[in-house]
């Protein structure tokens, strides 16, 4: 029996962290790949591909990378965009925006308020 993976990629073909075309591509969230990838060529998610192997080998990344490639080569062409904006990276520092929606009314303590008659004063 063949314990070795399937999909080994022989050491020297694996790209570095470094010359990922996703600079953040280990901190992005799954649900967030398919939109990040629209903008790759074939050979910069065949380089995705080789990485994810080597490292995580995460089925789930893997199956949306092998989708796009098989996209690729079927014809499909990258987005007009590189690499979109990262939302969980914010581009400048948040300032906090007013609220425009009331919270609720603050209520004193019973104890101090004349006006509630069921506590008596």
């Amino acid at each position: 029996m063949n314990d070795a993976p399937q999909h080994e990629v022989p050491q020297q073909d694996v790209p570095k962290h470094s010359d990922l075309p996703l600079p953040d591509y280990d901190h992005l969230p799954a649900g967030t790949l398919p939109t990040r990838i629209t903008g790759l060529t074939e050979a910069d998610v065949s380089q995705l591909v080789a990485y994810e192997k080597a490292h995580g080998n995460r089925l789930p990344i893997l199956q949306i990378l092998e989708q796009r490639l098989q996209a690729l080569q079927n014809g499909a062409e990258p987005s007009g965009t590189r690499t979109p904006p990262t939302p969980e990276v914010p581009a400048s520092p948040a300032t906090p925006q007013p609220s425009r929606v009331p919270g609720p009314p603050v209520n004193p303590p019973s104890q101090g308020d004349p006006t509630n008659p069921a506590q008596p004063r």
